[in-house]
């Protein structure tokens, strides 16, 4: 084979990948793994940033109390359902989301730590599942505190189409 003719093949081989990429997020995580270790955006590809929301109160008329928001597990659910619908007005899903941050305040009933357990049993519910197996990229840290002193969590996100 000539020279010329492996370095056409070459050529158009990195051309096909290079268009392949440009299709779509990649994410490259390691096997099981519940978050991505990097997400690339092609060029192109517009992005969302969604501000952090917290959850909701249990009952909407009682907003005061200690526990009026639920555990670090009800209140990620309630954050990530309402994210669901938020990225749904846009005409995006959960699996658009190529990145997340995760602030947590300790809990008072785990001595002040941070419930990262229950955090993950609901972030599991949409991220990384048979229905939606796309992980973002994530980051968790423990804060001092949030907007409302029962308020445990706060998540935003980056979503990308």
């Amino acid at each position: 084979m000539s020279v010329k003719k492996l370095v056409a093949g070459l050529l158009i081989a990195a051309a096909a990948t290079s268009a392949a990429q440009a299709e779509g997020v990649t994410r490259k995580a390691a096997p099981n793994a519940m978050i991505a270790g990097s997400v690339t955006v092609p060029a192109g590809t517009k992005l969302y940033f969604l501000s952090g929301s917290t959850g909701s109160p249990i009952d909407p008329k009682v907003t005061d109390t200690p526990d009026a928001f639920g555990d670090t597990k009800a209140q990620t659910l309630s954050i990530l359902t309402k994210l669901k619908a938020q990225l749904a007005e846009l005409g995006l899903g959960m699996g658009d989301i190529v990145k997340l941050t995760v602030f947590l305040v300790g809990d008072p009933a785990k001595g002040g730590k941070m419930d990262r357990d229950g955090m993950t049993e609901s972030y599991k519910q949409f991220f990384g599942t048979a229905e939606q197996p796309n992980v973002p990229a994530r980051s968790t840290v423990q804060v001092a505190a949030l907007g409302r002193p029962q308020t445990l969590v706060e998540i935003e996100a980056v979503a990308a189409k």
